[in-house]
């Protein structure tokens, strides 16, 4: 736990209660909720505290020990008793996990999701390519594909949705699609959504941010903090979204609503319609939790991924007022407490992978124990279900790669 959480010093506060001289240690949202270059930063001009009270935002965190506290008589909860309750919250919702369906191993699925990976990032970057170029997109050439991704997670969802996390830097927007594409199919067929309904859900996804391709990239990849014109500009991605969408022959409804309304925050704080609770399709509801958390879990020029378990324990947190509560809770129980692709630390000191989820045990999921944290060295890799009887260890926390140097490249696409 970083120090100044462990001793108290950051402490959450109400967006009113926040002046000059604070120290903002994370402004609690999504990076494209607001301009800032970084979530941590001195307070220090009267336009930069306007902005933030501009953006939309209840609460955020402050580190007392590199800025201004509170006053004494002013209500503020530490961090640390912050992390406790989502902690607890998780742990509930791992209680509520049904029985699962029969499932494909996932070995056997691997190799398969491994080429369609591949063959989906290339098309969706021909894809924006074409638009940049003023095409009209072929939905005929996206269908085989969405079906073929559906197919994949309907048969096991731990082989494609790891693969998704992987991206880089100069290829995060058509990569961000395909991982958002993924991780919506995974939370419609959790919601038990029929068929025609989540291949529809899925191409929407495919081209939520298709309005990106009209955006410069110096704006898109800017590895500074955007000005004002900048942020609405890429803000205007969605409306742009829109357009395109509404003159492309195939667009569903369903469709369009993910694209839309991705943005829309539960009360109505998002944007480009400040539509707020059920003014927001269900549909337009799934999207924004699996854009933010996406965003949240890769890696930019600017920032780095957080954990998967955090970002989950993020949403929880925002469903106060950003996203719908009951919506976030079926996110978590479809894509597990500890995601598949997440690295986590074990009561005997190692740490694995996790390789699958055990549905009906979300805190118990089969890993592959790759490390000893204790020693600081990598040990034979070994395969470990949690949640067979016998098994003696069991989870203590999420870990991030890169704290480790463990490349996580190495264990969730391996032969690259």
């Amino acid at each position: 736990m970083d120090k100044a959480i462990a001793t108290g010093a950051v402490k959450k506060i109400s967006v009113d209660q926040l002046r000059q001289g604070m120290f903002v240690h994370d402004l609690n949202c999504g990076w494209m909720d607001h301009p800032f270059l970084s979530n941590q930063f001195p307070l220090e001009s009267k336009a930069d505290l306007e902005k933030i009270r501009k953006l939309g935002l209840h609460e955020l965190y402050i580190d007392t020990s590199k800025g201004a506290d509170v006053g004494a008589d002013v209500s503020a909860v530490a961090e640390s008793d912050v992390q406790r309750e989502i902690s607890a919250q998780l742990e509930a919702i791992a209680r509520e996990a049904e029985t699962p369906t029969a499932k494909e191993a996932r070995e056997q699925e691997f190799a398969r999701a491994k080429k369609l990976h591949t063959e989906a990032n290339q098309i969706v970057q021909h894809m924006v390519h074409d638009i940049r170029l003023g095409r009209q997109i072929e939905t005929e050439k996206l269908e085989p594909l969405v079906e073929n991704m559906v197919d994949s997670i309907f048969r096991s969802p731990d082989a494609l949705l790891p693969l998704a996390r992987l991206k880089d830097h100069d290829h995060y927007t058509f990569q961000h699609s395909v991982s958002v594409c993924a991780l919506m199919i995974a939370f419609a067929r959790g919601m038990k959504l029929e068929r025609p309904i989540i291949k529809e859900i899925a191409m929407g996804a495919l081209l939520h941010d298709v309005g990106k391709a009209k955006v410069p990239d110096e704006i898109l990849n800017k590895p500074a903090k955007l000005t004002d014109a900048e942020f609405s500009k890429m803000k205007s991605h969605v409306v742009q979204s829109i357009i395109i969408l509404q003159n492309t022959p195939g667009i569903s409804q369903i469709m369009l609503d993910v694209a839309g309304q991705h943005h829309e925050r539960h009360d109505g704080t998002g944007y480009p319609n400040r539509l707020k609770g059920n003014e927001i399709s269900l549909y337009g509801k799934m999207g924004a939790i699996v854009d933010v958390y996406d965003a949240l879990t890769s890696e930019r020029v600017y920032k780095k991924g957080m954990p998967p378990t955090e970002a989950l324990g993020k949403l929880l947190e925002w469903s106060a007022h950003h996203f719908d509560p009951d919506m976030v809770k079926l996110y978590i129980k479809s894509i597990g407490i500890y995601p598949t692709g997440s690295l986590v630390r074990l009561e005997s000191g190692k740490l694995g992978i996790v390789l699958e989820q055990n549905p009906e045990h979300l805190m118990q999921p089969n890993l592959m124990v790759i490390y000893n944290a204790r020693g600081e060295h990598y040990i034979k890799p070994e395969n470990l279900d949690l949640a067979k009887s016998g098994c003696q260890d069991r989870i203590v926390g999420y870990e991030a790669f890169d704290t480790w140097q463990i490349d996580p490249e190495r264990w969730l696409n391996p032969g690259l």
